[in-house]
């Protein structure tokens, strides 16, 4: 009877020693395993983190695209209402011009007209408030006589020799010219100098 207990207490041994023995090598197996998933979640992670990063900086990129078109569509409004007026000031230069010349052709002859004194004085109120309205909308005059002639903003309708009056500047105006702003609404026409003339001897010698 003592024999069989030994024999059972053998036998309990060897199957707790099996059972021992098989556990590290199934540890082993579970560990490659979480390694395995550890590592296809990295690959997930990083994945994703990439595909984040692109999202990112297309956004960026079209967040930045839309600021700049702001930009030039606010420009452009501005723009739009600075010159939105431009035509109907064209129209109101040629008044401004008859006006002018009614008072230049009244001054010319006072002693015909002695009694307009009073008329010419209304012209040259009406003339003034006309300019003062315009320049409200950014219309000023353009600077003319005695300056260099500029193809921008004058129009030369005639040239003339000056032995006083250096080459290639404005010696008188014919019409006015007007800016709006910064740009030209009407360009002014005058008569330019091209310097001193030649005399024979000069022209003699320079042969």
């Amino acid at each position: 009877m003592a024999r069989q207990e030994e024999n059972t207490h053998k036998v309990s041994g060897l199957e707790s020693f099996d059972a021992s023995e098989s556990a590290p090598e199934n540890r082993g197996a579970e560990t490659n395993d979480e390694r395995d998933e550890l590592t296809e979640l990295k690959q997930t992670l990083a994945s994703k983190t990439d595909e984040a990063q692109a999202l990112q900086d297309k956004y960026l990129r079209l967040a930045a695209e839309f600021e700049n078109y702001k930009r030039l569509a606010q420009k452009e409004q501005r723009e739009f209402a600075r010159f939105a007026n431009e035509n109907i000031l064209k129209e109101w230069l040629p008044i401004v011009d008859n006006l002018e010349r009614a008072i230049k052709s009244a001054q010319a002859s006072p002693e015909e007209k002695p009694n307009n004194k009073g008329l010419i004085q209304g012209v040259e109120l009406t003339l003034k408030q006309c300019l003062e309205a315009l320049a409200k909308f950014g219309v000023k005059q353009v600077a003319s006589v005695g300056t260099p002639f500029d193809p921008a903003c004058h129009q030369a309708v005639a040239r003339v020799e000056s032995a006083t009056v250096p080459e290639n500047m404005v010696v008188e105006e014919y019409q006015r010219g007007y800016l709006l702003h910064d740009r030209i609404l009407r360009a002014a026409m005058v008569t330019v100098s091209v310097g001193p003339a030649c005399s024979p001897g000069n022209a003699a010698g320079a042969n």
